[in-house]
């Protein structure tokens, strides 16, 4: 699932501790923005679903 940072066999090219860092940093944030998408649209399911059983319960 996680790429291997410095890994030599994607490039011949040594990258710097700094560079991989900034790297994983990018990656990181990146899964962070796409976890909070998906909990954004979560959190909307779950807030129809609860409107959607208040109505029913008051048409009762």
């Amino acid at each position: 699932m996680f790429p291997f940072w410095g890994n030599p066999c994607y490039g011949s090219e040594t990258i710097s501790h700094k560079a991989s860092l900034e790297r994983k940093l990018k990656f990181l944030i990146w899964i962070r923005d796409d976890l909070e998408s998906k909990l954004a649209g979560i959190n909307a399911s779950i807030d129809t679903i609860r409107q959607q059983i208040e109505r029913s319960d008051s048409a009762t």
